[in-house]
């Protein structure tokens, strides 16, 4: 055993205790799968990250992902922190204002950027997804897990971008913060589509009143099969409700760049920054806070 730097790192948030936790394990070589596993059930967040040595030409570290049940090979939250935990310990250096993250999805390039504010702001894209329809037995299932009916035009789909996201959209904001989901019947349903798959539901603030924090869309994220109940805020799956937008034409009515608050259900305040490029990219962004630093014995 050794002693290895530790980071936990509030995500989405630049007050600690209102965002999304990981743990990030700056020291991660010679650490075997098993015994990642043991201290991300340790841990008991939603991730713990393991920093080893790139592998690739181009990165600047390799991650690898834990939930207390498994791994993934890529999450959208455990990026930001652990980049964040990188930077500020010293450990990478930003080229351009751009890092590069190696993980089981692939490279995924990061924007870094200090605002006049001084507060950092750090930016992935988004890895490549595929997509799948749902028939109307699974919609019905999701429904009854929901407790609530979820909109049928457009129709939700499941977004694969490592992990494996249903997303479905509600009639609004309102909708989504009242949802009380079945969890069991959710876990059912999410290991029927296999590993790492959760819901996604999100609704649009009223225009007329104006969203929370100035957003335009409220999300959850559930994932109880890897042991999540739910995710108080969420990189990935914020990212596949942008490719839902997106690819449902809804571009027009939420923007190119808009914000989507998420964590309220939770007694959080997450806020996460959505882009849509012209060529369809989609990054996700947002701030980040040490919360706890020292070192674990593994």
């Amino acid at each position: 055993m050794r002693h290895r730097a530790f980071q936990q790192v509030d995500v989405f948030t630049d007050r600690p205790f209102l965002g999304n936790p990981v743990a990030v394990v700056l020291d991660g070589e010679g650490l075997d799968t098993a015994q990642m596993q043991r201290i991300a059930a340790w841990t008991n967040l939603s991730e713990t990250t393991f920093v080893l040595p790139a592998t690739e030409p181009g990165a600047d570290w390799l991650l690898r992902i834990f939930t207390p049940g498994g791994e993934l090979p890529f999450a959208g939250h455990p990026t930001i922190g652990t980049a964040h935990a990188l930077l500020e310990a010293g450990r990478v250096q930003p080229r351009d204002g751009a890092l590069v993250q190696q993980c089981a999805a692939g490279l995924v390039p990061l924007q870094i950027d200090t605002g006049a504010d001084g507060q950092r702001r750090i930016a992935f894209t988004l890895p490549p997804t595929r997509e799948t329809a749902l028939d109307d037995g699974q919609l019905d299932a999701l429904d009854r897990a929901l407790g609530q009916p979820v909109l049928r035009s457009p129709r939700p789909r499941v977004i694969d971008v490592g992990p494996r996201w249903l997303v479905a959209q509600m009639a609004d904001a309102a909708a989504v913060l009242a949802l009380r989901p079945d969890f069991a019947e959710m876990a059912r349903q999410d290991a029927a589509r296999g590993p790492g798959s959760g819901v996604i539901v999100f609704g649009a603030h009223d225009p007329q009143v104006g969203g929370h924090a100035g957003a335009q869309v409220e999300l959850r994220a559930f994932m109880p099969a890897a042991g999540v109940p739910e995710d108080p805020v969420c990189g990935s799956g914020n990212g596949c409700m942008a490719v839902f937008v997106r690819d449902t034409g809804q571009t027009g009515r939420f923007g190119a760049r808009f914000i989507s608050t998420q964590g309220r259900a939770l007694g959080r305040d997450g806020q996460v920054a959505l882009g849509i490029a012209d060529d369809g990219a989609i990054t996700v962004g947002g701030q980040a806070v040490t919360v706890i630093e020292g070192r674990i014995q593994a």
